[in-house]
């Protein structure tokens, strides 16, 4: 199957990296490599663009639509090893870094990854294969308020407890194993009348798939080291889809940009606290009218750049 992966804010990204012809650039999640191809249309020989996705499938389909250029590694690993990946390419400092967080619209589609809750397919839901830990080990194992917690957190879904309870249940007659067995389970647990807001599963599956690939976690430290890496002047763009990633994104800058926390009458500052550059997206910006009509992933999307001092 093609990797198809419209790039969300595709514009607003390539202004916000601010792309010097011979700097060195990290697409951090490569994915189809849509946002990649533009960054490295703009580089020179000189330049560099550093490609990481923990998808091999992804990495595989970048290197044939970025054929044409020279001057881009492909790195099979995960963004949150920002600083260790750096060091193994014995690079100190980069200009620019993009992360597009989420799922890729080929995971969803190719649902033999089962990612989607259309369809029969096996429980997996891993961006890299090569993990151990699918969504079947995670709905088969997993205690019963434990499943209920990262299904309301994660999915925001009301009725989590009734799902959690229900698999539990469901998982003492027999192991689940495929996608339309838990579709099943989930809509048994969401009333008929409370199953008009799009398809029943959609959140917990959401839920299950953080939780597979750890997504949100190690996010405000990721966020932290890739401004670390970031050189004077280079720029952060970060792409989120949900709320707990994009208030990880929004603490982590405003810690990176530092406030002083001294009082008011002292004449200087005593707190030591320390900035490491500023803001540049104050509000988050969101995706037009028209590419959100053209585009539905780009509806929940949020970009917030930062500049290093």
């Amino acid at each position: 199957m093609e990797f198809k992966h419209k790039p969300v804010m595709l514009d607003e990204c390539i202004q916000g990296l601010k792309i010097k012809p011979d700097g060195i650039y990290i697409d951090g999640t490569l994915g189809g490599a849509g946002h990649s191809k533009e960054i490295a249309k703009r580089l020179s020989k000189q330049g560099m663009l550093i490609g990481i996705d923990r998808d091999e499938e992804a990495l595989q389909a970048a290197k044939e639509n970025l054929k044409e250029f020279q001057n881009v590694k492909y790195i099979h690993n995960n963004h949150d090893h920002i600083k260790e990946i750096l060091e193994n390419l014995k690079l100190e400092k980069v200009d620019g870094i993009l992360l597009d967080l989420g799922v890729s619209s080929y995971q969803l589609d190719e649902r033999n990854r089962g990612f989607s809750y259309l369809g029969e397919n096996e429980l997996d839901m891993r961006m890299d294969k090569t993990q151990e830990l699918t969504a079947k080990e995670i709905i088969n194992t997993y205690e019963e308020e434990r499943l209920a917690n990262i299904i309301y957190e994660y999915g925001e879904e009301r009725f989590s407890r009734r799902i959690a309870k229900n698999i539990c249940l469901a998982r003492k007659e027999k192991t689940i194993t495929t996608t339309k067995q838990l579709v099943q389970i989930i809509e048994k647990s969401i009333p008929r009348a409370k199953q008009k807001e799009g398809h029943p599963a959609k959140r917990t599956f959401q839920a299950i798939r953080i939780e597979v690939n750890n997504e949100i976690k190690p996010l405000y430290a990721t966020v932290k080291n890739c401004i670390e890496c970031l050189k004077p002047m280079g720029r952060l763009c970060i792409i989120t889809f949900h709320s707990l990633e994009d208030r990880a994104v929004k603490n982590a800058y405003r810690e990176a940009k530092g406030k002083c926390t001294c009082p008011k009458d002292l004449p200087y500052c005593v707190c030591g606290a320390k900035s490491f550059g500023k803001i540049v997206t104050q509000k988050p910006i969101i995706a037009s009218q028209e590419e959100q009509l053209e585009n539905s992933r780009s509806r929940s999307a949020k970009l917030r750049i930062f500049e290093k001092k």
